[in-house]
């Protein structure tokens, strides 16, 4: 198993089940902080930099929060322009000058492999938060994480699953980290729905037969989407090599409640790594689901923070000191007792 202390966490490919399964413990030991029904101080006076050299705003906020739910400071860098990238300064350089100043590091950047090429340079632990078309780790861990906590709803484990990924799994970084994630467990059933052109990556579909679970391949919604989850992708149009190649895509998979009445069964949890296109070509998940009590994806950006607080906890080495550093929140405490 892998050991969290003073550890860079960049890719997937680093867990197992057993290092999975420890963050998801100390994930939930974070659920009351999250809720603001108690604080810690176990980071008082721990400085996270905040990088973000690509757009982001739930994984961005997610980490800052999560750093100041135990107690940390955030220091925050959005975009290439306003970094001495901008300069010509290489990552290992600006790695050595920010790792001096902090005390952990989560990253963004638009080019695969750029936060590990980071990562070789930084003397605190680094943590990806997404780098170009190559991975998103703490995604995929929100999502697995989203999945066990969603399925326990109906008395249903990982292990034997029906999952179905819908839409854009060329380009879609998510579930292909999530796909290598579920290579852990046992008897998933892949349902990959996804238009022509944009399927799923070969080495992904080798990653998970190899390991034994069953793959079924189509390029239309109707009849495919009776799983225990139906995750819904984005367009990334970010990725394609002309806008107006995207375009050919947008709004092709659309999910309503039409739809997920007439082919989802009355148990299949929705998912969305988030944003949502909710422009009228594109609204991958109409907003008529919003009172589909199967509509995770709100749930899912709850669980990243307690995700990331895990992270954060484990990388720095206190996740058993957290309770001990622990205060009442007052402004909570008032609201309860009145």
């Amino acid at each position: 198993m892998l050991n969290f202390q003073g550890e860079h966490i960049l890719s997937v490919n680093q867990l197992n089940r057993d290092s999975i399964e420890a963050i998801f413990s100390v994930a939930k030991k974070m659920e009351p902080y999250a809720k603001k029904q108690k604080r810690t101080k176990v980071l008082e006076g721990a400085v996270l930099a905040n990088l973000f050299f690509e757009p982001s705003t739930r994984t961005r906020v997610s980490f800052g929060t999560a750093f100041n739910l135990l107690g940390g400071l955030v220091r925050e860098t959005t975009g290439m322009q306003s970094s001495a990238l901008a300069k010509g300064e290489s990552l290992y350089d600006t790695a050595r000058v920010i790792s001096s100043y902090a005390d952990a590091v989560a990253m963004r950047h638009p080019d695969a492999h750029s936060v590990a090429e980071f990562a070789t340079g930084s003397t605190v632990p680094v943590i990806n938060g997404g780098d170009g078309p190559n991975e998103h780790p703490t995604q995929a861990l929100l999502d697995l994480l989203t999945i066990e906590k969603e399925l326990s709803r109906f008395e249903r484990k990982i292990d034997g699953m029906h999952i179905a990924l819908v839409g854009d799994l060329k380009y879609g970084r998510t579930v292909h980290s999530l796909s290598k994630l579920l290579c852990h467990y046992k008897d998933v059933k892949f349902t990959l729905v996804s238009p022509d052109g944009l399927e799923m990556p070969d080495y992904i579909l080798d990653a998970v037969t190899n390991s034994g679970h069953q793959i079924e391949l189509v390029n239309q919604m109707e009849g495919n989407l009776a799983a225990d989850i139906v995750y819904q992708t984005r367009i990334q149009e970010e990725r394609f090599p002309s806008q107006e190649e995207a375009n050919k895509y947008r709004g092709g998979f659309k999910i309503s409640q039409a739809i997920y009445d007439a082919h989802c069964k009355p148990s299949s949890v929705l998912m969305h790594p988030l944003p949502r296109d909710s422009r009228g070509d594109a609204n991958e998940l109409d907003n008529d689901l919003n009172h589909n009590d199967n509509l995770a994806i709100f749930r899912q950006v709850q669980n990243g923070v307690i995700a990331r607080m895990a992270l954060f906890a484990l990388t720095l080495g206190v996740e058993n000191l957290v309770d001990k550093y622990e205060t009442e929140v007052p402004w909570y405490s008032a609201k309860k007792n009145s």
